[in-house]
């Protein structure tokens, strides 16, 4: 129930970085005016990327309750970095190529230890198929929510063009699309969740206020790291600054490993997958910085 803290917490924040940075200095165009002039198609585009970042965030979510933070984002987060790269990349070609899908391979090859000692450990504990599934469709999704937030907002943040939307308002747009299909994605979660059981609406009013604030601090806090990389995209190019943005997989995989260990059981043959993981993936991230 909490993660409707986390969608607030997102949709509070986009405004209030649309009314304030996105409507002050002398060049772009104010927020307030900005949506007005924007094509309906370009506000769609921007609407739909938060449905589909909402449908691919929830079963991540589901992915980490049953597979553990450890595989579910190298594996889910890794595979949406490798589409979202390729699919940014098509439409926007900027860095060098080679360095960018050599980047690419590096995470490709780190999410296939990454399963491979998922699947290993099955044979020294219970593992489940259904999170790495879960994991799976989740990263597919996941990588093509960002081409469509791209595709809405203006090549020129300075001097927007006429029809299309300054970041600001593409990212209001987009967390109004995580609003509005949480209505249907999270109803349908907590009436047929992938592990425990249902959950009563009611039992989002339950909740302690602390519980509920750090829910929307997390979507501030995962906002303002999204608002960045739309930003950057503007002179880093759309596929690597996605592509970096996903850095954050290390991160959780370090936390779920070393934090919560999540593979304490595990044999040292898999804890060498897991450090070999970690280390194709940071070179693959470095790679994709050389790459521009």
């Amino acid at each position: 129930m909490f993660y409707w803290d986390y969608v607030l917490g997102i949709v509070v924040f986009t405004l209030l970085f649309a009314l304030t940075v996105g409507s002050t200095g002398d060049a772009g165009r104010p927020f307030l005016l900005d949506i007005q002039q924007g094509d309906n198609s370009n506000i769609w585009s921007a609407f739909l990327g938060g449905i589909i970042f909402n449908a691919a965030n929830i079963l991540l979510t589901a992915a980490i309750a049953i597979a553990g933070m450890s595989v579910a984002f190298p594996v889910g987060i890794g595979l949406a970095l490798v589409i979202g790269v390729v699919i940014n990349y098509l439409d926007v070609p900027v860095g060098n190529p080679v360095l960018l899908f050599s980047g690419v391979a590096c995470i490709a090859v780190a999410i296939g230890l990454n399963t491979y000692a998922y699947k290993k450990q099955s044979g020294t504990q219970k593992a489940s198929t259904k999170g790495l599934a879960l994991s799976i469709i989740s990263g597919s999704l996941m990588g093509l929510f960002y081409n469509y937030v791209a595709a809405s907002m203006a090549t020129d943040f300075v001097h927007p063009e006429i029809g299309k939307l300054t970041p600001y308002t593409s990212l209001f747009i987009f967390s109004l699309g995580i609003l509005a299909s949480n209505f249907i994605f999270n109803s349908l979660i907590m009436a047929f969740p992938f592990t425990g059981d249902r959950v009563a609406i009611a039992s989002y009013f339950k909740g302690a206020i602390r519980n509920h604030a750090v829910g929307i601090l997390g979507g501030c806090i995962w906002s303002l790291g999204m608002s960045f990389s739309i930003l950057a995209s503007e002179k880093a190019g759309p596929a690597i600054s996605y592509g970096l943005g996903q850095g954050a997989t290390v991160i959780a995989a370090l936390w779920g490993i070393y934090i919560w260990k999540e593979f304490k059981d595990a044999p040292a043959s898999i804890h060498r997958i897991l450090q070999s993981m970690l280390g194709l993936y940071v070179l693959g991230l470095i790679i994709l910085i050389l790459s521009r």
